[in-house]
């Protein structure tokens, strides 16, 4: 038996898709963030963190689509293509690229998983593990991690690093660091797509790196400030460079003109004496 077309939906997802209609045309920008490896402890944290400047909207990404096909805006048909999966929608009036380096600050540390990779030197401490021995006793062997049995639990008899930053964490591993709480995974939230003015931005376009972007930035206004020095072009910042600069071209003309000022005049006086030692030398005449 076929099912019916529905002709009406729940009154929560009428009004969601009603506000989906609406979000586009209100906000400046749209993106999309992937939620396959976000919590929603994270999600929770920035919209504590960024109030009403961040509108998120978590929807499936069938009624998403259908929504946003009905918006007659540029580029948005092309952003619900990328409607696949769990995702979240995200509204603000922020750049774009603001919004991806302020995600990136809500990183957060995650208990891994087998094959993932170890975000830190993973260092399992030597305490008491309060783990009963049996099986257990065969995973931290196969770690490499050293324990001994002591007052019916497993004790780690020494500080020890079984996995390195950069590396991939053994599957066997994985749920043995989860079982002492150690979480060596950070995990952070970007965007995956946004679209601002029509222009659509990949996940590649919109990331920043702050510390290049800043090192850049100081660079150029060293080099600017240096070029405007040198073309004697005064903005505030060189003005005190170019008036030390002038005064020192001036005391240096006084001297090679012989214009006498209350600064050159010693200088003045010690050339014309230098002068005058060169002169009586060179006519052969002593001052004895």
């Amino acid at each position: 038996m076929m099912r019916e077309n529905r002709s009406e939906y729940p009154p929560k997802k009428s009004a969601m898709h009603a506000q989906l209609l609406e979000l586009p045309r209100k906000r400046r920008v749209m993106a999309i963030v992937r939620m396959e490896k976000v919590r929603a402890s994270q999600i929770l944290l920035l919209r504590k963190r960024l109030g009403k400047e961040v509108e998120f909207f978590s929807i499936k990404d069938k009624i998403a689509r259908k929504a946003l096909s009905s918006v007659e805006a540029p580029g948005v048909a092309n952003m619900a293509e990328k409607l696949t999966g769990q995702c979240m929608l995200v509204f603000t009036e922020m750049s774009p690229f603001k919004l991806n380096v302020l995600f990136s600050k809500n990183s957060i540390m995650m208990a891994a998983r087998a094959g993932d990779t170890a975000s830190i030197d993973v260092v399992v401490p030597a305490k008491n593990t309060g783990i009963a021995p049996g099986p257990m006793l065969t995973e931290f062997k196969e770690a490499g991690i050293p324990t001994k049995i002591d007052q019916g639990t497993i004790w780690i008899t020494k500080d020890t690093v079984p996995v390195r930053k950069g590396e991939q964490i053994p599957e066997k591993l994985a749920p043995l660091l989860g079982k002492m709480d150690i979480k060596p995974v950070e995990v952070g939230i970007a965007l995956d797509s946004a679209l601002e003015g029509g222009r659509l931005y990949s996940a590649a376009e919109l990331r920043v790196d702050v510390e290049a972007v800043r090192s850049d930035l100081g660079r150029a206004a060293q080099e600017a400030l240096s070029l405007s020095a040198e073309a004697g072009f005064a903005v505030p910042e060189n003005a005190a460079q170019l008036l030390q600069k002038a005064a020192g071209q001036a005391r240096s003309l006084s001297v090679e003109s012989g214009f006498a000022t209350g600064e050159t005049r010693e200088q003045l006086l010690q050339k014309a004496s230098a002068q005058a030692k060169a002169l009586a030398s060179a006519a052969g005449y002593s001052a004895a």
